[in-house]
């Protein structure tokens, strides 16, 4: 067997970084949902001192609600942006036919 047919797991090409940069420009509203749900949870907890009069318990659940519903709208959005491109305009399509 010589050194050429040697296989390695990873390439220079093919490491974590490049696959998890490629995933984010395949589907760029997943980090962006969880980058809002990091948002406001931070916000939330910063808030928690300051809540007045209303239970921890409350406050952590408008928290999660506001957290959750985030996400799911921007992966609705991103959903919604990717049937677009499929399905509405596909590929080598420039608009409207004359």
């Amino acid at each position: 067997m010589s050194s050429d047919d040697h296989w390695s797991p990873a390439t220079e090409d093919d490491n974590q970084a490049s696959k998890l940069a490629k995933k984010f420009r395949d589907t760029p509203f997943v980090p962006v949902g969880l980058a809002g749900c990091c948002a406001i949870v931070g916000y939330g907890l910063y808030k928690l001192k300051h809540r007045g009069s209303q239970k921890i318990s409350i406050h952590l659940i408008h928290m999660r609600v506001a957290a959750q519903g985030f996400v799911v709208g921007a992966l609705t959005i991103g959903v919604l942006y990717s049937m677009f491109k499929d399905f509405i305009k596909p590929p080598g399509s420039n608009g409207p036919k004359k």
